[in-house]
């Protein structure tokens, strides 16, 4: 005689498996198409997000990138001066998150640690500065020196020699933009390793859904590290 139970249990255990398969779908769509977590792991971008901040990002505004295939889908609009940015390095195999300093036919310079776009200062009320008088070594600055020149506005100087609170100005070409960190003493940005491509943006950050001091972190501690004013606020 069959058992009445098998044919219940075995609908059960599909049922199950399939709520499991669609959930799965469902978060791989989410996070390959919409938003996407990640965490701060530097101070470069103090003190509009700090080491143990985790994100929302929004990968649908730029055009998430459609995996396998290597394309991207239409952009709701571009990335604009003064976004933060979450993109591809361009040296190394990791995301870094950044603010848009300038994009494609921006003049951009620095003079005296003050930002120049197009021939008028910047008002940059978010940004650090440390370190007003700090300069780069000859190793640094000849780096900086090689991208630059290949960009200037103009005739380049015989002896220009940007550091790190005086170079330029450069030209941003087609299809890149330009990246900075807010905390401008602390951050290996554009300044080193030049221009950022279009197609290395992977979103905006939307929201810090945690965060906690990683410096006063104690296991039996959470509460007190949990850093809660910045919970569910959104940086700019």
């Amino acid at each position: 005689m069959a058992n009445p139970r098998k044919p219940a249990l075995w609908r059960w255990f599909y049922e199950w498996i399939k709520s499991i398969a669609i959930a799965l779908v469902v978060w791989l769509f989410l996070r390959t198409f919409l938003i996407e977590a990640f965490r701060i792991p530097s101070g470069s971008m103090q003190n509009t997000l700090l080491v143990g901040d985790f994100l929302f990002v929004n990968k649908f505004l730029y055009g998430a990138e459609v995996p396998f295939i290597h394309k991207h889908l239409p952009a709701v609009r571009e990335p604009q001066r003064g976004d933060i940015l979450v993109f591809d390095s361009v040296e190394e195999d990791l995301k870094v998150v950044k603010r848009c300093i300038g994009v494609a036919g921006d003049t951009i310079e620095m003079r005296d640690g003050r930002v120049v776009r197009n021939g008028k200062p910047l008002s940059e009320p978010y940004t650090v500065n440390s370190e007003p008088d700090r300069s780069e070594d000859p190793v640094m600055r000849a780096k900086m020196r090689e991208w630059q020149v290949k960009h200037f506005a103009g005739p380049v100087p015989i002896n220009f020699a940007p550091d790190l609170h005086h170079w330029g100005p450069v030209v941003v070409p087609k299809d890149s933009l330009f990246v900075m960190g807010d905390n401008r003493d602390g951050s290996y940005d554009g300044r080193y390793w030049g221009f950022l491509p279009r197609v290395n943006v992977r979103g905006r950050p939307e929201l810090v859904y945690f965060s906690y001091d990683q410096n006063a972190w104690q296991p039996m501690a959470l509460f007190r590290t949990v850093r809660w004013k910045r919970l569910f606020t959104v940086p700019r």
